[in-house]
């Protein structure tokens, strides 16, 4: 059952990344192969995107590219019933294991080539950003061959693994600050008298559009920021209370908690 891409579990990232990489056509369904314990998952993936299914583990190996998307608790006991020893290749292993650092994936995996990655939950909507770290047997084109998968669920950069703490602690943390902003500022609409629908909808219209516009711009977001402060206006008095109210510093040390925190379970 030789593949161009297989995964080790089927959850959520698996299936945002299949379901792009098919639709680019970087892969063809009968060249993707993912491996689920779960017998009506295993069933749904390949009704929906034609894809092969099993539910032994040791058939993933046999690919040019194998993804690890299963739960770290269980990361040992997956591979060490692998039979990577008796492998016939070595293909390029992907992993998106939180807290599972590169020396035990290389240790797990001897001699293959392994890039870590962290991917952030806006990937399932092929708006998220993968951070990527690559192992010490991992070529440029392993880096290049990486970077277009996850390029199919958003943008990608390549960071040493030793800042994959702070970039878990900004990228992947950061969809729930962005949530709690979305929902605050509907909440201050709310409390400045308008209906609830529409004041979600402005919270985030306004959040993605401006988002959007510095991506699309290349400005600054200072630069945007004094574009719609003027002179005595409703702008720069809302600023000023956000500032008063330590909104800035606020957001900092989250992330400053998140990447703490982030350390501690790595260890």
């Amino acid at each position: 059952m030789s593949t161009q891409f297989s995964i080790i579990g089927g959850g959520v990232m698996g299936e945002a990344l299949i379901s792009r990489l098919v639709a680019q056509g970087i892969f063809s369904p009968h060249d993707v192969l993912v491996s689920e314990p779960q017998a009506e998952r295993r069933s749904f993936l390949a009704d929906r995107y034609g894809i092969q299914v099993t539910e032994d583990n040791r058939a993933a190996l046999d690919t040019t590219v194998l993804m690890l998307a299963v739960k770290p608790q269980v990361f040992a006991a997956v591979t060490a019933a692998l039979g990577v020893d008796a492998a016939r290749s070595q293909p390029l292993v992907l992993s998106i294991l939180a807290g599972t650092p590169l020396s035990k994936l290389e240790a797990a995996f001897p001699g293959f080539p392994v890039i870590r990655a962290m991917p952030n939950t806006p990937a399932t909507v092929g708006a998220g950003v993968t951070a990527i770290s690559p192992g010490q047997q991992a070529q440029a084109h392993h880096v290049e061959q990486a970077r277009q998968i996850f390029a199919a669920v958003g943008e990608v950069v390549e960071v040493p693994e030793s800042q994959l703490d702070a970039v878990t602690a900004l990228s992947g943390s950061g969809p729930g600050y962005v949530a709690i902003l979305i929902e605050a500022l509907t909440d201050g609409g709310v409390a400045a008298g308008l209906p609830r629908t529409i004041a979600a909808t402005l919270a985030l219209q306004t959040v993605l559009g401006t988002a959007q516009l510095l991506q699309e711009s290349g400005m600054h977001p200072a630069e945007l920021k004094d574009r719609v402060t003027s002179p005595g206006g409703t702008t720069i008095a809302g600023i000023a209370q956000l500032e008063r109210s330590g909104f800035r510093s606020a957001l900092i040390e989250a992330v400053q908690a998140a990447y703490r925190r982030s350390q501690e379970l790595g260890r």
